[in-house]
């Protein structure tokens, strides 16, 4: 008799290439890296049990406390523009299901993710686990991660209104942001900003509908 379990695990793969194949590559993302690591990770791991089915599905899933888990495609957008080729710090501001954390270590240095909803952090580390070159911490991500600055690159997984000056402020010279901003709802752009000294250039890629940065002006 067949394991189940390696049934499944061959299923999850399957379902991981078809992905890889026609949601990601199809729509023009090229970059060996960032197809191998979505190849790589297994999005089934980052959602609950009751939607491990739907974890290929073309679209964004709910991870509970009004956030979600990004549509592939736009996790592999993302971590394309910022342009990594293996030796980066990356700051990521909004640690959520840990997917696009996972996404990043697999090509990254270190992977520096801050989350501020606590219940999200302590679902992270246990599926990111096996990485050894993230780390993760309780806070406000709109003021970055002060202690490990400056950041070759940085990625925001949730809209803020506004760039966030404090993180532009902890961004290396000649280094890479990308970030959803703007009110919530289709009016949302991703960005993609260069910093080269004190010269700041943003390019919009395209209209975009993330959860908006959530603030604790507490902390």
């Amino acid at each position: 008799m067949d394991n189940p379990e390696e049934s499944k695990e061959d299923y999850f793969k399957e379902l991981r290439g078809a992905m890889v194949k026609n949601q990601i590559a199809a729509r023009g993302i090229k970059n060996k890296k960032v197809l191998g690591a979505m190849f790589k990770v297994k999005r089934e791991s980052f959602v609950s049990k009751g939607l491990k089915g739907d974890a290929y599905d073309d679209r964004p899933l709910p991870i509970g406390h009004g956030q979600t888990i990004s549509q592939p495609y736009i996790v592999a957008l993302m971590t394309e523009l910022l342009e990594l080729e293996g030796t980066e710090a990356v700051l990521e501001i909004g640690t959520g299901s840990g997917y696009q954390t996972a996404v990043l270590a697999e090509i990254a240095s270190k992977v520096y993710s801050i989350e501020i909803i606590k219940p999200l952090i302590n679902e992270a580390k246990k599926a990111l686990s096996k990485y050894k070159n993230v780390f993760i911490k309780y806070g406000d991500g709109y003021n970055g991660w002060d202690e490990f600055a400056p950041y070759d690159r940085i990625i925001l997984t949730a809209a803020p209104e506004n760039v966030p000056q404090p993180l532009i402020e902890q961004l290396k010279d000649g280094g890479i942001m990308v970030l959803p901003s703007g009110p919530t709802g289709w009016s949302q752009s991703l960005l993609k900003i260069r910093k080269k000294g004190s010269k700041i250039t943003t390019e919009h890629i395209c209209d975009v509908a993330f959860v908006p940065l959530v603030r604790d002006d507490g902390i």
